[in-house]
């Protein structure tokens, strides 16, 4: 794909950008004009989603450009309401293509579905019993789902662990399934309330939640990228976001903050696909607590012998292609032929390289000029609409609001007024 119809984007207007859209991504007349009706739900459709359907809430959507993953160039849909994200995503990734862009890969698709067992006189004994007969209650799982045993996946082991709780000893097993291109909550819950009356048979004891877990910590993404000093303006600049990251992994206050910034894009690619960004969030976090003891920062930097910046994520990434909102919601599939991957695999790598260029970019603005340079030009336009401003009146507020470096909604009324007069 040549991205380079797409310089200047954010200068275009709606129509035009769907048009240079369309035109480098093959989307359907029918498909622009959902993506122009900013949403695209039908009545019928939102009422299958959830329950007690009255309307539906649209968000935002945009692309962020100049990502290059693995040598591959991609357009990344991103939803989100809040303004800047998908232009410091861009723009981080623009300045990691002279190192080659972003590197990443996942490990196999296996989620964790959790059954909890009480009530033993003996959780040793307990443990034993379930390892003993593993393969029976694999083989137990696995024919609930042929479909997925068919295709590749499936439960592939079991791990049990004694834990203290303020109820006393549980036994809890860890039932390992490989989720192929589902996210796997439906398959994971039914495999493990199918082998838990057989856990309670063979333990003597009561079985309680049959669930599977947010903390993926076997479905992880990875992505890396270099930033290099000549692009940053300079090796101070590189020693600056350093600075930024050891402060964000001393101090958990800095370290939320830190963690946030990453889901600002993680979060907006994860909506746009359909997929479950509150689960995506609680594994996240989960995940920075559970991996150091403590809770730490989901990315890290360094400097490399040429004194460049390498940036690196890690993190648990439970994405589906099948089922749920992105197999049935029309702009989540509009989403996922943009970003033309075929596997969960892919769109898992897509939010990784995301995730980090978006902490990168806030990691560099904090480190140079600080956060709101960038971000008060965009929220100015917001205000500016709020005030009452349309039409080229927007862009006049703003250069106002934005040159005294007052970007409030009382500012920009007073500014609107003087201008019409």
């Amino acid at each position: 794909m040549d991205q380079s119809s797409f310089k200047g984007f954010y200068k275009k207007s709606i129509d035009e950008r769907l048009d240079i859209l369309q035109a480098a991504t093959g989307l359907s007349d029918e498909e622009i004009t959902i993506l122009k009706n900013t949403g695209g739900l039908t009545p019928d459709q939102a009422d299958r989603m959830i329950e007690n359907v009255v309307g539906a809430m649209p968000v935002t959507m945009g692309i962020a450009t100049n990502f290059v993953i693995n040598g591959t160039d991609k357009l990344v849909p991103m939803a989100i309401e809040e303004p800047s994200v998908v232009a410091a995503a861009s723009n981080a990734a623009r300045m990691s293509k002279s190192a080659g862009g972003f590197r990443t890969r996942t490990t196999d698709p296996i989620m964790i579905g959790q059954i909890q067992l009480t009530g033993m006189d003996d959780p040793e004994a307990a443990k034993a019993a379930i390892e003993e007969n593993k393969a029976s209650l694999l083989e137990m799982g696995n024919a609930k789902d042929p479909m997925l045993v068919k295709l590749g996946g499936g439960a592939r082991d079991i791990e049990v662990r004694i834990i203290d709780t303020i109820k006393g000893k549980m036994v809890i097993s860890h039932l390992l399934v490989n989720c192929l291109d589902a996210m796997g909550a439906n398959a994971v819950n039914t495999m493990a309330e199918a082998i838990a009356p057989e856990i309670e048979k063979l333990t003597g004891g009561k079985v309680y939640l049959r669930i599977l877990s947010n903390l993926a910590i076997y479905r992880l993404a990875f992505a890396e990228a270099t930033w290099t000093k000549e692009v940053l303006g300079g090796e101070n600049i590189v020693d600056g976001v350093i600075e930024a990251y050891a402060f964000a992994e001393a101090d958990p206050f800095r370290c939320a903050t830190h963690n946030k910034g990453i889901m600002n894009g993680i979060d907006a690619v994860i909506l746009a696909t359909g997929n479950d960004f509150r689960a995506i969030e609680a594994g996240a976090h989960a995940y920075a607590s559970w991996k150091h003891g403590g809770y730490k920062p989901l990315t890290s930097y360094e400097k490399n012998e040429n004194g460049d910046l390498v940036g690196r994520i890690e993190i648990p990434m439970a994405v589906g292609l099948i089922g749920g909102a992105t197999a049935v919601h029309p702009t989540a599939k509009i989403a996922v032929k943009i970003l033309d991957i075929k596997s969960a695999s892919e769109l898992a790598q897509v939010v990784a390289a995301v995730g980090l260029a978006q902490n990168f970019a806030a990691m560099r603005a904090l480190a140079t000029e600080g956060i709101q340079r960038g971000h008060m030009g965009l929220h100015a336009r917001n205000i500016a609409v709020m005030a009452g401003a349309d039409g080229d009146m927007i862009d006049k507020v703003v250069s106002v609001l934005v040159a005294e470096k007052n970007v409030r909604i009382d500012r920009a009324k007073e500014v609107l007024e003087e201008l019409n007069k």
